[in-house]
């Protein structure tokens, strides 16, 4: 992209961003109806069920045959460890935006039972690294087991929270996420987490659940729905502005109509205020492009904030 062309961008999306003016109430709003204890502990009970037992019942699907279906590679999936693949609950497929290259750093927040983060691994080869962060200790167990017991000696699985992660400033060309950062109660803090251990220049790719309207409250308050990455679904346009105003450039976004919750409570939430799932990729500008932001917009986001 050039300077030109950068600073169109840039301008397009700056005026964008700054209708979160409007809804920063509504973002605090969402960032609190939920009590973030309650669901913490209500996350790490499904997610402990979906590495432990992936044959159970849940609101989403799991497994190879959906992951084939949202668009990830049966050659690659075939170099991944079967359980983990048995326990994978993303949302889409961002592999083909985040175009991972050989030799690059990933960070993955939310990493689950380790399906991208393996398949992160595929793509860096032997040159480059990738991290995986989770806080469930069952699945961290599961994808670590997995880890030693193949030959992926280029990931790491470390226990943390996506938002606070321990990890320098600049520390990866790529962040990956698959369907956690709706779990969060305050996403804009991941997103600025996500920019913050970005290099110049580096790609966030991610798939997650957005709502067409806002949701009501009976839906916003249940953990339950929470942790099922249900009840925290932004509104969409109020998803991008969070990455926005985390300082990133949203370039693609796109619809994954594969995608489909499959319980009756689910569906009629998708049915009723269009819950779907999407896939982004947004940049972190480089040193030359960082020149373009003007000063207004440091003020912009501490006004959001």
């Amino acid at each position: 992209m050039n300077t030109a062309t950068a600073e169109k961008t840039f301008n397009t999306q700056a005026e964008s961003i700054s209708q979160k003016l409007k809804v920063k109430d509504t973002y605090r709003a969402v960032n609190t109806q939920v009590d973030s204890i309650s669901l913490e502990l209500k996350v790490k009970d499904m997610y402990r069920d979906v590495a432990l037992n992936p044959e159970g019942d849940y609101h989403f699907e799991m497994g190879r045959i959906m992951a084939e279906r949202l668009g990830y590679i049966p050659e690659e999936l075939d170099q991944i460890p079967a359980s983990s693949i048995a326990s994978f609950a993303g949302v889409g497929c961002y592999f083909n935006l985040a175009d991972i290259k050989q030799g690059e750093s990933v960070i993955d927040l939310g990493s689950g039972s380790g399906l991208d983060a393996f398949n992160a691994a595929i793509h860096v080869g032997g040159s480059g690294k990738v991290v995986g962060v989770d806080m469930t200790d069952e699945q961290l167990e599961k994808s670590r087991r997995l880890q030693k017991e193949t030959n992926f000696n280029n990931i790491d699985f470390v226990k943390s929270y996506i938002q606070e992660t321990p990890y320098e400033d600049g520390s990866f060309d790529v962040v990956i996420s698959n369907g956690v950062v709706n779990l969060a109660t305050d996403k804009t803090k991941v997103f600025k987490e996500a920019a913050r251990l970005l290099k110049p220049g580096g790609r966030l790719a991610l798939s997650d659940i957005v709502s067409e309207v806002p949701l009501p409250e009976n839906i916003t308050c249940d953990s339950t729905l929470w942790a099922a990455c249900i009840g925290g679904a932004l509104e969409e346009n109020n998803y991008l502005n969070a990455i926005m105003a985390a300082g990133l450039i949203v370039e693609v976004v796109v619809d994954n109509p594969e995608y489909h919750f499959i319980s009756e409570g689910a569906a009629w939430a998708t049915e009723n205020y269009g819950v779907k799932s999407i896939s982004v990729l947004a940049k972190k500008p480089d040193g030359a492009f960082s020149m373009l932001y003007p000063q207004s917009l440091t003020h912009l986001n501490a006004k959001l904030n």
